[in-house]
Order: structure tokens, then C-alpha cells, then sequence
């Protein structure tokens, strides 16, 4: 496990000559992020889950001139003098205020942007919003292009991401996509970077983006993944590369066919998990098993069975029966490979924080089961089931939606969207399964089993 620290993010690991002759010869890194982005260096220090669930709530009410207690009130009639439907009186003022530009502040757009990315996480209002796109969206796109203050650049891309997820529109990503690239390329902030890469890849997931245009996005994030975010001008910064491989994990779910993909992220997500950033690795982490998982698809009835395919114990989708057929190999060096995940899986070191090594423990222990066994998807058990003598399988992670609807995340591809949703709509997800098509399609559901 020593080795794997000896090539920090932090101390300057080397860059690769593949990653350097895909960057700029006159890049530099950064020079003192902390002092542009004083959010990202507290989101440094707290470990992964942390930064995950709680960043987007801290920057939507830093310095805000409201607070969520009351547009919460609002969102939930908890005043018995409120009408049920006041927060669509108060998204339809933010609408006017973010649009009417000439009549408003930097710092008023933004409180703006803040109060109406926050409704539309907890409300699904594309009949609201619909009609206004064609002055919304160039409104935040100007926000965004124009970078006059870090805060309002931030919540103009939190509020795109959820628009896109409200309004899934195939109209979207050719309006924002070439905004959003040099928005993440040239933006001094690490906080503008981090957000408009989750909102390009959100863009590309569901506003509209070809196949072809897809795989360019993909391709420009694992660019930030080989180059240590250098090609990006955000050298070593641990969480700008997490975001562009959550980002290229989620896109990679479109695809059934991956190997070509494959061949050339393999070896950058590799390289990451001996990144210092548990972010970092768990990231890379989760990209590698998705690619195994990808590797193998269900046996076809006009095949035969030869002995590649996995057995019925680790059928596709849990009840399915189907045999799965190994198609392509993933990575050459797989026993290695499976050594690395070992060592994560049980990293021991104090110089990593005790939530850091929780995260590192649980989530290469799932990691590690399906490089070795590719149709285990997470929280795979092996315990034996004492009255069947079979093992208990995946889909012990679930999400419930109401009583009768949960979603079970046992594959890779669906704990990806699912963290994808998350980071857009946090608290609000729940709601937006049970009213956003976009939302529920993404993840199928299951009926909750009667006690």
C-alpha cells in the first residue's frame, strides 16, 4: 500500500508522454486554487461521501439573502396560512428575475438561480418552465459564459443540470455544449469546473447529444482523467478529476457496446487508483467495474453455450435466469489488477482520514467481487442462504419510492445514474422518480415485495 502513496495526486505525480501530447505544450497548472475557490478547499478536506452530499447544500445557501427554512416552507405548505401551490408563485418571480437581466445585480441573479434550482429539485414544473426556455436558457448560458462572480457562474450551472433533467428535451445540448467545454477549460475557478462538468455530462445524457457527440464528451473527460485535470488547467486537483470520471461513467451507461471505449480508458482509471484523493480512486473505482460488468451480456437463444459463460447464480438482472457470456477481455493484467483492489480494500494506513478508509473498504470490497465475477453488481452477497444453500446475490441496495415502488441497485450501470440523479436533484430525488418520466426511466423500478 506504500507504493500506491508514493504517487500522490499532491506531490506531483507524473504525467504519462500519452497525457502530455494530448495537452497544450504552454499548460500550466493552477496556481493557488484555494484562494479562487475557498468551497473546493473545504470540500478537500472531508472525505468523498462528504463532498457528495453536502457540497451543493453548503454553496446553495452560502451568502444567499434567503434561506431554505422558507422556501422550504413554501415547498412543503408547512405555514397553514401558505396556499398548497406558493412555490409556484415563487418559481415564476425567480423565472422573471433571472430573465429581466438589465433590472438585476450579480449578486441578485444569483440568489435567484440558487432559490430556483432549489424548487425544481423538489418540484417536478417543466409545464412552467417549458413555455419560458427560450428566455431561461439563453439567461443562464449568459450567466455562465459571462463568469462575473464565482457564486453566480455555480448556480447557473446547478440550475441548467436540473433544467435539463426537468425538461428532457432533445433541443438542449447544442445550446449549452460549447459554453460549457470552455466554461470547464478556462474558468479559474475549481468550483466552476467541477459544476459544468456534471452539467456536460448531464447535458449529454439527456439534453439531446448524438451518439458521436457523446463519445467526443467522453472523450474530452477522460482527457482531464489522463492528464491529471492538467489539460483542463486544473493540474492535481483531485475533485475535478473525480467529477470528469463520474461524468464518463455515466455516459458510458448509454452504450451496450463498450469495448472499443474500453480499450482506451482501462488503463487511466488503473493508473487513478493510486491517486491520494479517495474520491479519486473510488471514482476510477466504480468506472472499472462498469467496464467489467459491460463485458458480459446475456447468452442469445442462438448460441451455444461454451466456457465463457457465467452460471445461473449470477444470472443477469438477479431473476432473470440468463446466462452471461464473457465478450471481450477488460484488462490484460487482470490478477494485478485484483491485488491493487485487495490492497484498497483493506487499507489500513492512518495517513488516511477514518471515513476515507470506510469509503475505500466498502466500496473496493464491491469493486474488487466484480472485476473477479462481472455479473455481480454492488453489495453482491456471498452469505449462503441456510434454507436454499444458494448465496444471497445482489440487490440488498434499494432505494424506496413509496409502498408498493423501490429501485434496486444491483448493477453498475444503475448505481451510476443513480448517483448522477442524486448529485442533481439531492434531496428531491425521490420526489422526481415518482413525477419525472426522465428520472424513472433511467433506473427501471421494482414492486416492493408483500410482507
Amino acid at each position: 500500500m506504500h507504493d500506491l502513496r508514493r504517487q500522490a495526486l499532491e506531490s506531483g505525480k507524473t504525467v504519462s508522454r500519452k497525457a502530455r501530447s494530448r495537452v497544450a505544450s504552454g499548460a500550466s497548472s493552477k496556481a493557488n486554487s484555494a484562494r479562487n475557490s475557498p468551497a473546493q478547499s473545504r470540500a478537500n478536506s472531508r472525505g468523498p461521501a462528504a463532498r457528495h452530499s453536502s457540497d451543493d447544500e453548503e454553496y446553495l445557501s452560502d451568502g444567499t439573502a434567503w434561506s431554505h427554512n422558507s422556501i422550504d416552507d413554501l415547498l412543503n405548505g408547512e405555514d397553514v396560512d401558505l396556499p398548497a401551490d406558493a412555490w409556484k408563485s415563487e418559481l415564476h418571480t425567480r423565472i422573471e428575475q433571472i430573465v429581466d437581466r438589465k433590472r438585476s445585480c450579480t449578486d441578485g441573479r444569483a440568489d435567484s438561480l440558487a432559490a430556483f434550482a432549489h424548487i425544481l429539485m423538489a418540484r417536478f414544473a417543466k409545464d412552467i418552465i417549458e413555455g419560458q426556455m427560450d428566455e431561461l436558457l439563453p439567461s443562464m448560458v449568459r450567466s455562465i459564459k459571462a463568469e462575473t462572480s464565482e457564486r453566480e457562474t455555480v448556480m447557473a450551472l446547478k440550475a441548467l443540470t436540473v433544467t435539463i433533467v426537468t425538461m428532457d428535451s432533445d433541443d438542449i445540448y447544442d445550446s449549452v455544449a460549447d459554453v460549457l467545454k470552455r466554461s470547464i477549460a478556462d474558468s479559474e475557478s475549481n468550483q466552476v469546473k467541477i459544476s459544468g462538468i456534471h452539467a456536460l455530462g448531464m447535458a449529454a445524457f439527456l439534453g439531446g447529444a448524438s451518439e458521436e457527440e457523446q463519445e467526443d464528451i467522453m472523450t474530452f473527460f477522460l482527457e482531464i482523467v489522463e492528464s491529471d485535470g492538467l489539460s483542463v488547467n486544473a493540474h492535481d486537483e483531485g475533485s475535478v478529476v473525480t467529477a470528469a470520471l463520474e461524468e464518463w461513467g455515466l455516459l458510458a451507461t448509454d452504450f451496450e457496446d463498450l469495448e472499443e471505449a474500453t480499450e482506451t480508458a482501462i488503463e487511466a482509471f488503473v493508473e487513478q487508483l493510486e491517486s491520494a484523493d479517495a474520491g479519486v480512486q473510488v471514482a476510477a473505482g466504480e468506472n472499472i467495474a462498469l467496464l467489467f460488468e459491460k463485458s458480459y451480456t446475456p447468452l442469445e437463444e442462438d448460441e451455444e453455450a461454451s466456457g465463457d459463460e457465467d452460471g445461473s447464480d449470477d444470472s443477469d438482472e438477479g431473476s432473470s435466469g440468463h446466462k452471461m457470456v464473457k465478450r471481450y477481455s477488460v484488462y490484460r493484467r487482470q490478477d494485478q489488477l485484483i491485488h491493487t483492489l485487495d490492497e484498497l480494500a483493506n487499507v489500513s494506513t492512518r495517513s488516511i482520514s477514518k471515513k476515507d478508509r470506510k469509503t475505500l473498504h466498502s466500496s473496493f470490497a464491491d469493486i474488487r467481487n466484480s472485476v473477479e465475477k462481472p455479473t455481480r453488481g454492488p453489495k453482491y452477497s456471498t452469505a449462503l442462504d441456510q434454507d436454499t444453500g444458494r448465496a444471497y446475490g445482489g440487490g440488498r441496495m434499494k432505494v424506496k419510492i413509496n409502498r408498493s415502488v423501490e429501485v434496486r441497485i444491483d448493477k453498475w450501470w444503475k448505481l451510476h445514474r443513480l448517483s448522477a440523479l442524486r448529485r442533481a436533484l439531492q434531496s428531491g430525488f425521490i420526489h422526481q422518480y415518482d413525477e419525472n418520466e426522465a428520472v424513472s426511466r433511467c433506473i427501471p423500478f421494482s414492486v416492493a415485495a408483500k410482507r
